[in-house]
This record gives structure tokens, sequence and C-alpha cells, in this order.
């Protein structure tokens, strides 16, 4: 198993905030989107409610959320505010002020009051966090009774042949920059016994964590009334 290195958790560089605005996301995002809405359905939640989506980046998951369901609301944070600038671009071309809130801060360190949320969602941000067990825990604490937790990231392969395999498969038409981002992502990433090990500490049971992809894990929690 290869070691865990490492990458900036703040995406502070403009011009590579701007890099990563463009990779094209909207099958990942979409997915994401349509398994959230499915497990939340199955589970019996409400859709329509206030939502805190972490690490939102440019809030493209927030959008394909509201697009999907013309209900709901979503308090879309980050830390980077080059990130956020791009996120409000995005937000005002789709037309979604009125239903997307921006919030710059930390997700290991929510100022949000407990029980705020009826979902908390994050896509892609567990990698950028060298200590992730704050965050989880930050999760659960703005999440009220019986909503729903749903955050999906990379697991780190077992060797550098692995890496470069899903780089090629998922990445090999991007420019150079942009697959070495995805190297480091996956080499940053934790494994699924690794999160496993996490979340127990947490009271989240291992059956709520499932391989999602060839490359993504996903937590699907509800929280006890």
């Amino acid at each position: 198993m290869i070691d865990r290195a490492f990458e900036p958790e703040i995406m502070a560089d403009l011009p590579e905030a701007i890099e990563y605005n463009d990779m094209d996301f909207s099958e990942v995002n979409r997915a994401f989107v349509t398994d959230f809405v499915a497990y939340a359905t199955q589970s019996g939640f409400e859709l329509g409610k206030d939502i805190l989506d972490l690490g939102t980046g440019t809030a493209r998951i927030p959008v394909e959320l509201c697009v999907q369901v013309p209900t709901v609301r979503v308090m879309a944070s980050d830390a980077s505010t080059q990130m956020l600038e791009l996120a409000r671009y995005n937000i005002e071309i789709h037309h979604m002020l009125d239903r997307i809130q921006l919030h710059r801060g930390d997700a290991k360190k929510l100022v949000f009051g407990r029980e705020f949320f009826d979902a908390v969602i994050s896509n892609s941000l567990v990698h950028h966090l060298p200590e992730c067990e704050s965050f989880f825990a930050e999760s659960l604490r703005v999440l009220r009774p019986s909503g729903v937790l749903f955050v999906r990231d990379l697991f780190r392969p077992e060797s550098k042949e692995q890496v470069e395999r899903l780089v090629a498969i998922h990445a090999g038409t991007e420019n150079e920059r942009s697959q070495q981002l995805f190297r480091q992502s996956l080499q940053a990433a934790l494994t699924i016994q690794e999160l496993a090990e996490l979340l127990s500490r947490l009271g989240i049971e291992s059956s709520c964590i499932r391989q999602s992809s060839d490359r993504h894990w996903t937590v699907a929690y509800r929280k006890p009334a």
C-alpha cells in the first residue's frame, strides 16, 4: 500500500482555481447529486430543506442539485476565496442567487450551531484534509436528527501502478497539469479501511460506506432521530 501524500488543504492560487473550474466534472457532479437524491428519498428524507455543501469549490454541485430539486436551498461553503469568486459567477449565470448562499469557512471548525441543517453533503474534500475526523465530527454536530450525511471522495489505490492506470482512464485527455492534480488527489486520499476506522469512532458503522466507483467511496448515513 502506498503511503498517503498530502496536498494543499486550500486552493489559494487563482489560476489553479480557474483551471480546476474548467475541468469537466459534469458527469461526476451529476452522478453525485442523483445518488444523494436517491439515497435521501429511499431513506424517507424530505428534500427541499436546508442543505450544507462543504468544500463546495466553484459550486457546481449546488447548482446541479438546485436544477434537479427545484425546492432545495443550499449553503455552499469553502475555505478558498478564489474558489468562491468563481462560484459566485457560476451561481449568477444559472440564476441561483436566491437559492444558493456562499460561505467562506473551515469545514473542520464550522461556525454554525448544533443541528442547523437537514442534510450535509460533500464531494472531493476529504482527501484535502490531513486530519479528517474533525470534519466528520463537525458535519454530524450541525446535522439535525433524522438528517442525511452524504459524502463522496477518492480512495487511495494500493500501488503507484494503479494510480497511473486511473490517471490514464479518467484524465488521459486532460493536460499534464490536470493529470498531475488528479494523481496527487489519488495519493492524498484515504483508503476505505482508514475511513471505516475513523467513522467507527464517531458511531457510524462500516455498512454506511461503500465503494461507489473504481476510484470513489461514498458515505451515506441517516442520523438517528
